[in-house]
């Protein structure tokens, strides 16, 4: 009984940003918990590459390119997700991206991409997907939060108050949409090295800074976000809603 409350046989799953990274260890996660999985993201030819590894592997897979901040191409594709493949059961929110510099000093236009994508986002395409699943009294959603909901860094003001919001919004999506049965939850991961961090990772003196200020003293494995990942999307997380799961190794206990 306790093993069938992670199974996700027979859920739809749709991963925004799972071409690379860390949407693609989670897209991979619950594909091995039986989820068919809706991988998404603006590079076809990648996405076209993973749909041939998840298939390969014997898992249900389909591809839907589009773009996060394009209104259109966002109700499309969730149409089209719903009549093609069947019900939408799990949405992870995990398109995103960074522009560092100043506060004083950013570009204006870099300063609205961030928002646009990692904030305004979630919010555009959680509104599409989730009138399905109010109709039918079932969904979850999975919000992509950080560390930086909870602390900051310099040179990251932007990326941290779009994730200071996806938390913020979480909860507010959870309080609308939870007594239809849609639970609205986020993770927050620590540091994990992806193809996108290397070059952090690659940096001496900032994975030393890593290590002193995560107790678990290393950089996360992209494939350690699939537990809280399953999760989420399974029934056995059906009574948690508006919760944001730091899965950092310990970082933010840490003083």
């Amino acid at each position: 009984m306790s093993c069938e409350l992670f199974e996700l046989t027979g859920k739809n799953a749709l991963i925004t940003g799972s071409s690379r990274g860390l949407g693609l260890a989670m897209a991979r996660g619950l594909a091995a918990a039986g989820a068919h999985v809706i991988l998404s993201a603006t590079n076809q030819d990648l996405l076209e590459q993973r749909r041939s590894e998840f298939a390969e592997a014997g898992h249900g897979v389909s591809v839907y390119p589009f773009d996060v901040t394009e209104e259109e191409q966002v109700a499309e594709a969730v149409s089209a997700i719903e009549h093609e493949v069947g019900p939408l059961h799990v949405l992870v929110n995990n398109a995103g991206i960074t522009r560092r510099g100043p506060l004083d000093a950013l570009d204006p236009a870099d300063w609205q991409e961030v928002i646009d994508i990692n904030l305004t986002s979630v919010w555009r395409v959680s509104r599409h997907a989730t009138r399905a699943m109010v109709e039918r009294r079932t969904g979850k959603v999975i919000n992509i939060a950080s560390l930086t909901s909870f602390a900051a860094r310099p040179t990251t003001g932007a990326y941290t108050a779009s994730k200071g919001a996806v938390a913020a919004l979480t909860r507010a999506m959870a309080v609308e949409w939870t007594p239809y049965n849609v639970q609205v939850n986020a993770i927050a991961p620590g540091y994990f090295a992806t193809d996108l961090t290397a070059p952090l990772v690659a940096d001496e003196d900032f994975t030393n800074w890593v290590k002193l200020r995560t107790p678990a003293n290393r950089w996360g494995d992209p494939a350690e976000l699939v537990g809280p990942a399953v999760f989420l999307a399974s029934d056995a997380s059906n009574f948690v809603s508006g919760q944001v799961l730091y899965v950092d190794g310990g970082w933010t206990a840490n003083l």
